[in-house]
């Protein structure tokens, strides 16, 4: 999964039962959603080259435009989802009828289970203790 699209823009990513519990797979979903969110939000771009103004003109009236090359490449600048299962109900049954959270879950247990996290530059632990430290004392909980 690439990193969680508009997770600063939307709060509450992945929380349930009004924040008191937190779910991965709900975590995927909802980044999914953010992620579409965002596109619409950026503005879809609408020129002649997305409206295939001159493929109109060139397929015709009532003729098939879906199978043109040109509908497939457009398609993929529109949602691509990676979790969604667009699939007609008999071949999401034959796949394993799996839930939106199923498969939310599975590619989160894998997310956990390959990801290495980039580490920290050098000293930025130190900084971010030093923070956290100094809160501690303001707040009278500091413990050392």
């Amino acid at each position: 999964m690439a990193a969680l699209a508009g997770a600063n823009l939307i709060y509450g990513l992945g929380m349930i039962e009004s924040g008191m519990t937190f779910d991965y797979g709900q975590l995927l979903i909802d980044n999914e959603i953010a992620r579409m969110i965002k596109y619409c939000v950026n503005g879809i771009p609408v020129n002649d080259e997305t409206l295939s103004i001159e493929i109109t003109k060139e397929v015709g009236p009532f003729k098939d435009f879906i199978t043109h090359r040109n509908t497939f490449d457009n398609m993929k600048i529109q949602s691509q989802p990676q979790l969604m299962d667009r699939k007609v109900r008999s071949a999401w049954e034959n796949a394993g009828s799996k839930t939106l959270h199923d498969r939310a879950m599975e590619a989160a247990r894998q997310i956990m289970e390959t990801h290495r996290p980039e580490p920290l530059p050098k000293g930025v632990a130190e900084k971010l203790r030093a923070i956290v430290e100094e809160t501690e004392k303001e707040l009278g909980i500091y413990s050392k």
